[in-house]
């Protein structure tokens, strides 16, 4: 099994939000999955290099650390490849490894929950662009705006730090990487209400935390 390292360089732009790559090729995957658990090492490698992109956009996106992102990203593939015998087929394998990812990030960030963390402004919409006071904040050329961006990005920056794990996750695959309520729910194996509900919550959470800088 090859994985590569890392997996993107630490000075590289953070990835596309996941509406922008293609959809995961099942049918093909399913049959690499099949030669994989046979034993072919380089179907593995095939699916890791289908996938490891997205992975590594849904940890970055999470922990904010392109370090922390490659580590991540690639243990969660080799955990991946030493499950894989359990791999029994009810999901995609996209699905599966999502989960593994988003798993194992959660873990990472509960046990390092008190870990500054920067996020990048570029990294997070939250639909500003239907925002008119964002806007305004934002969008007129003039000594201040440079300076109201890093006050934006230090008020989201500790607005996302007050979310818990799980509804920051929700945010990250939802408002970041573009993916579906269904597909979120796949991933965290609960119901699309249940991801619509801490998705409203997470929301309404950041909302309220940056109204007042906001007016």
């Amino acid at each position: 099994m090859t994985i590569a390292t890392p997996l993107m360089d630490s000075t590289a732009e953070p990835t596309p939000a996941a509406a922008s790559v293609p959809r995961p090729d099942e049918n093909g995957d399913r049959a690499l999955v099949e030669a994989a658990r046979a034993g072919d090492l380089g179907s593995f490698d095939e699916l890791v290099r289908r996938y490891q992109e997205r992975i590594y956009g849904l940890v970055y996106h999470m922990t904010s650390n392109h370090e922390d992102a490659n580590d991540l990203a690639q243990e969660a593939f080799v955990k991946a490849w030493k499950a894989l015998k359990n791999f029994k087929g009810d999901s995609s394998f996209y699905t599966w490894v999502y989960r593994i990812a988003v798993n194992h990030t959660l873990n990472h960030l509960k046990q390092r929950r008190n870990r500054t963390v920067h996020l990048s402004l570029n990294d997070l919409d939250f639909n500003a662009e239907h925002d008119p006071d964002l806007v305004q904040l934002i969008s007129h050329k003039n000594p201040r705006r440079d300076v109201n961006l890093r006050e934006l990005g230090e008020k989201l920056n500790e607005a996302m730090l007050k979310l818990s794990e799980e509804h920051r996750a929700v945010v990250t695959m939802h408002d970041i990487q573009g993916m579906p309520h269904d597909e979120i729910a796949r991933v965290l194996e609960c119901n699309p209400g249940t991801v619509r509900s801490r998705l409203f919550y997470a929301r309404q959470q950041l909302q309220a935390w940056l109204s007042d800088y906001l007016r």
